[in-house]
């Protein structure tokens, strides 16, 4: 990421509409989204938490913010974030990330779903929230989110969170569920390339790249004109080698379909051995990049960290999965707080412990202002 000067997280949420009524206000807007922040950097998890955390560092918050009614309550956060309209907080979430932060040609960004998984209310038929975000892979900062629709999928919130994003010169990774004309046309439009996991959801597509690559007549010889890359890896008790092979000799069949932008079709064959038990994984794909195999191959790679490492951390770090918040938009604007937490502790250099930087801004207030005020990405 290319960095820009400093620029103030709340500045940004300026204009966020307050949802109360005027007469009601008895605490500012601007303090109950920076006490939120700074209490989920120091590791709250709910409400109750964030109001603990205001009245424990009351006389330092009151050095930068007015607090005309001191610290609000557990329920006038919990009421706040339940009202705010989550398209707007998410709007000034991604002001804020195209401030700080612009993504470069050749970047990775990375599309993947998570479900929030106790946001379900089974008395109220309120299936759980599950939001789509894209991912800068160079440095696993969330680049914006999109809440998926009850009554629809991935596939209608994954163009809509593309609308939003700057994309030019970038390669974007998606996995089965965005692999879809409409969705590859749009990254091309934008200016940039993807590269798309094929599965049951294109089963004729899918089929066609596995005859080229592997259950074909002509099948090895493909792979031997193919532009190929080998890597290996091991620790922890487990050794993986990743091959991948990349071509730009698309068969009628495949030029008949007239994917946006097709140039090459991939695969990548993982082979894993852990305690002595050896497993054998084949992906396929779909690209607009030319056949460079290191190119694809790191593309690929680095959405499989994002895929594994980044939902894991918001459920492990931040314990999202736990989170039974049901009621208005509480769950998917608590998931924002989250991710500004997750930017703002990935940015600070110290360690690459997320806990251990949250236990540091709670013990240290001059450690939490440097985070939370930090350099940009």
């Amino acid at each position: 990421m290319k960095t820009k000067p400093v620029v103030a997280l709340l500045g940004h949420f300026a204009s966020l509409p307050d949802p109360r009524i005027a007469r009601h206000r008895w605490h500012n807007l601007s303090d109950i989204l920076v006490i939120a922040v700074c209490a989920v950097l120091c590791g709250a998890e709910r409400f109750p938490a964030i109001e603990d955390f205001g009245h424990e560092r009351e006389e330092w918050l009151s050095q930068f913010l007015e607090l005309p009614a001191g610290i609000p309550s557990h329920d006038t956060f919990n009421r706040v974030f339940r009202l705010l309209d989550p398209l707007q907080v998410q709007a000034c979430f991604l002001s804020w990330m195209q401030a700080v932060a612009e993504t470069t040609a050749g970047e990775g960004v990375a599309i993947d779903g998570k479900a929030l998984r106790h946001s379900f209310d089974k008395g109220r038929a309120k299936r759980a929230i599950h939001m789509v975000s894209a991912w800068a892979t160079a440095n696993g900062v969330v680049l914006g989110q999109r809440k998926v629709d009850a009554k629809s999928n991935e596939i209608t919130a994954i163009p809509e969170l593309l609308d939003l994003l700057a994309l030019k010169g970038c390669i974007v990774t998606i996995d089965a569920m965005g692999c879809q004309r409409t969705i590859a046309q749009k990254i091309v439009e934008q200016g940039a390339d993807y590269v798309l996991a094929l599965k049951g959801n294109q089963p004729t597509l899918e089929q066609a790249v596995a005859r080229f690559f592997v259950t074909g007549p002509q099948a090895e010889a493909h792979r031997a004109s193919s532009e190929y890359q080998e890597q290996t890896e091991q620790g922890h008790g487990r050794v993986e080698t990743r091959c991948a092979w990349i071509s730009a000799e698309l068969d009628a069949e495949l030029r008949a379909t007239a994917w946006p932008g097709l140039r090459s079709i991939g695969m990548v064959e993982a082979t894993r051995t852990v305690a002595g038990e050896t497993s054998v994984e084949q992906r396929f794909y779909l690209s607009s990049l030319p056949p460079e195999a290191p190119h694809f191959a790191r593309a690929v790679r680095t959405h499989w960290g994002i895929e594994n490492k980044l939902p894991w951390t918001l459920d492990v770090t931040f314990r999202e999965d736990q989170s039974r918040l049901r009621t208005g938009h509480g769950a998917e604007n608590f998931a924002v707080l989250r991710h500004i937490a997750l930017n703002l502790l990935r940015q600070e250099p110290s360690t690459k412990s997320l806990p251990r930087k949250r236990l540091a801004c709670a013990l240290n207030p001059d450690y939490l202002l440097k985070v939370l005020l930090g350099k940009p990405f």
